[in-house]
């Protein structure tokens, strides 16, 4: 038993059971057509609960945030009433929920978005990614992104009233919180990845111009449900979907003060998690440290022992355990037990039913 995870953590107004996160994980089963939740998702999440934290999979804000097929919103009065069924499904079984607010800028395909060219910080394709559409059958196909076109300052504004609408939209919903999606290549991360934006406004050149938009952004979310009940999600050292920046160490210290001064409840990094990938460099998880006070949470390749040493260094307060949650659903308690991890089925991971997603048992059942 790793028991620094076991210890109770206290986020905002909630206490937190422990200190094990479920990240979010886009699975791409929303009903169609209105990309709504349903009794399969709340089944999925509620298996789940006994993670001290569930952030939901991405739930885009409006029609043009979606950036692949099959994957929820958050912006309709169905998908409000989709996302109570699994909140109250997680809740009856003592968890709590965030939801991750989505919006995928340039990575997606007009066939996700109605035809519509998608936006960005700058009119500049991301090479070599793909995304997925519907194409009829019940195997996503998957497609080039296209060239985006530069946001104008009054889009910007409009999203980030958009921004302001879903999180009251989550609290609706029956979420007990918020997470911003400010990474892996998606809209923020846009703006603030210096390869990614090359806008001569107030909205792109310095550092602090590239910030903005995550600054107005947390700013109106805060407006919006009180600062305790956000959380951001930064990856700094990844280059998904495309976004590279030039001092990236630099970057996202900065963007951690910035996060601090707004007193947000927590700070979700995403490390690089592919088996190769070079390890986040010690002295920079001590800038972040040192630049963000309340929760800072991890995640990407770490194993119970790891995450429990994380912790006990004063590095991180909690761990997020992605793919592990997957085909384990009691994960917490096997960590606890010591109990063999099941392994996912790759090919389930998107679309499709229930079929690698609530059918994934309980270790005791699977004996």
């Amino acid at each position: 038993m790793s028991s620094a995870l076991f210890q109770p953590i206290q986020l905002g107004k909630l206490t937190l059971k422990n200190r094990i996160v479920m990240p979010p994980m886009t699975r791409s089963r929303a009903s169609q057509p209105g990309d709504v939740a349903n009794d399969m998702m709340a089944t999925y999440y509620a298996q789940r609960a006994e993670a001290g934290l569930i952030v939901s999979e991405g739930t885009q804000i409006s029609p043009m945030g979606k950036g692949y097929a099959w994957t929820p919103g958050i912006y309709s009065a169905e998908q409000i009433a989709g996302w109570k069924k699994v909140t109250d499904a997680v809740h009856a079984k003592g968890g709590v929920m965030f939801a991750q607010l989505w919006h995928v800028g340039r990575v997606t395909h007009p066939d996700n978005i109605n035809g519509h060219q998608p936006v960005s910080s700058s009119a500049i394709k991301a090479e070599n990614v793909k995304v997925f559409i519907d194409n009829g059958t019940d195997e996503p196909g998957f497609v080039e992104v296209v060239e985006p076109r530069e946001m104008t300052v009054s889009e910007i504004k409009e999203v980030v009233a958009e921004f302001h609408q879903a999180a009251l939209n989550a609290i609706a919903a029956g979420f007990d919180g918020i997470e911003l999606h400010a990474a892996n290549g998606y809209l923020i991360n846009q703006f603030i990845d210096s390869e990614s934006n090359n806008r001569t406004d107030e909205y792109g050149g310095s550092l602090q111009n590239r910030l903005r938009f995550l600054d107005e952004v947390v700013a109106t979310l805060v407006d919006a449900i009180g600062a305790e009940r956000v959380g951001v999600r930064l990856a700094p050292l990844t280059t998904l979907n495309g976004t590279v920046d030039a001092n990236p160490e630099h970057t996202y210290t900065e963007a951690a003060k910035l996060l601090n001064s707004h007193n947000i409840g927590y700070l979700h990094i995403a490390e690089v998690d592919w088996d190769d990938a070079p390890d986040t460099p010690r002295e920079f998880k001590l800038a972040l440290r040192e630049a963000f006070k309340n929760t800072l949470i991890y995640a990407g390749r770490y194993k119970a022992d790891s995450g429990a040493n994380a912790i006990e260094e004063g590095l991180a307060d909690m761990i997020g355990f992605g793919r592990p949650f997957i085909a384990n659903p009691d994960l917490p308690e096997r960590i606890k037990t010591g109990a063999p991890l099941a392994q996912h089925n790759p090919e389930t991971l998107f679309g499709g039913d229930e079929a690698g997603l609530t059918d994934y048992p309980r270790f005791e059942a699977s004996k």
